[in-house]
């Protein structure tokens, strides 16, 4: 079992997969940290629908691969930007999405929680904005889900300071019917949500973050933080009101702070945790015991792969996500809504099929290998 993968230069050289996957198999819900797999969708191939048309979606499979998540321990997290919102999946295919996930999550007993937003509008008045994000939570409410507020790119152009974020915020936290997850987005993520909280100033957004948390701390489960700064989240996760929970989304530094430290550690909402859900579920019942050492042992590795999945432009990780999906076995082909699976080059796709390779990911070895070689010759390199 060999295959030819071609580097960041455009050379080709050989590499050898693993014959056997790491033993990963089912198991009960995590009960050390609260963990949530940001989940992606499956687009449907055979849809003759173009980049900017409305997401075409194959609901089966979607379905079936959080289904996946939830028999490993994890929650879902649904509808969030893994799920490609606002890069192709519009505001309607996302509602069909929170309905489905959250019926199918009732069915099995699964734990959701899902995004609201304000992606069925592009801009507005602050009146407009804060009547979107109503929509949005008054379909997660009914869904039976948990909201988590997601970041506004019509806020982040309306807003003049960070009195309308408080505004904003503080009316729709006092209308929450159960307390709610707040997601802090940074730029590198979105380039649209520079300057969110009122101030490019991390200190300054900061403050207004936690003064907003502050007012309403019993409207607030948790925060969500993704800044990729293990200093800032710890920094910020120290001054948060008691039982308020800090969820990492740090996807380059989650292991240090999922296992913490003496004054605390970071539960998790990581969209990394869609391809690495087994062993992501695996390593936090290490922690279920105590045994932060083989929490570390089991998740240290994977960071590299992270870090590359991530790796500018940060928001096209959602890309290697898919590829990893497709040679998984979790789904039949690599296409993803708005055709994104154009996003990352081959060398890029090469390394993330072998960084996963190496760390056993894949149920099949030889099926990722076979699918893996069919996209390589996709591309024109020959077997």
């Amino acid at each position: 079992m060999t295959i030819r993968l071609p580097d960041a230069h455009g050379a080709l050289r050989t590499y050898e997969p693993r014959t056997e996957p790491l033993p990963l198999t089912p198991g009960t819900p995590v009960t050390s940290r609260t963990v949530f797999s940001a989940a992606h969708v499956v687009a449907d191939p055979y849809a003759d629908a173009s980049p900017d048309s409305p997401a075409a979606v194959d609901w089966d499979a979607t379905l079936a691969f959080r289904r996946h998540l939830w028999s490993h321990g994890l929650g879902v997290a649904e509808a969030m930007d893994t799920a490609q919102r606002g890069m192709g999946l519009d505001w309607a295919g996302a509602a069909e999405l929170i309905r489905r996930s959250a019926a199918e999550a009732r069915a099995v007993g699964g734990r959701i929680a899902c995004g609201v937003g304000t992606d069925q509008i592009t801009g507005g008045s602050l009146a407009e904005i804060r009547a979107a994000y109503e929509e949005q939570l008054a379909v997660v409410e009914e869904s039976g889900a948990q909201a988590i507020l997601m970041a506004s790119r019509a806020l982040a152009r309306a807003a003049a300071g960070p009195e309308d974020y408080l505004d904003v915020y503080g009316r729709l936290l006092r209308q929450a019917a159960e307390p709610v997850i707040l997601h802090w987005l940074g730029p590198m993520f979105d380039p649209a949500l520079e300057g969110y909280w009122g101030s490019a100033d991390l200190d300054a957004a900061t403050d207004t973050f936690l003064e907003i948390i502050a007012a309403h701390p019993d409207k607030v489960d948790g925060v969500k933080v993704s800044l990729l700064d293990a200093r800032r989240e710890v920094a910020l996760r120290r001054r948060l009101p008691q039982g308020v929970r800090c969820y990492t989304g740090d996807d380059f530094n989650y292991p240090e702070l999922i296992a913490g430290d003496e004054r605390g550690f970071s539960h998790a909402l990581l969209g990394i945790f869609d391809p690495l859900g087994p062993l992501a579920a695996q390593a936090v019942r290490a922690l279920d015991t105590g045994d932060t050492a083989g929490f570390r042992a089991l998740l240290d590795p994977t960071v590299e792969l992270s870090r590359h999945l991530f790796q500018a432009p940060t928001r096209f990780y959602k890309t290697g996500v898919v590829l990893l999906a497709w040679l998984a076995g979790h789904q039949s082909h690599f296409t993803m809504v708005g055709g994104l699976q154009s996003a990352r080059s081959l060398p890029h796709l090469a390394r993330a099929y072998e960084l996963a390779d190496g760390l056993g990911l894949f149920p099949d070895p030889k099926l990722a290998e076979e699918r893996m070689k069919d996209l390589l010759a996709l591309y024109g390199v020959h077997r």
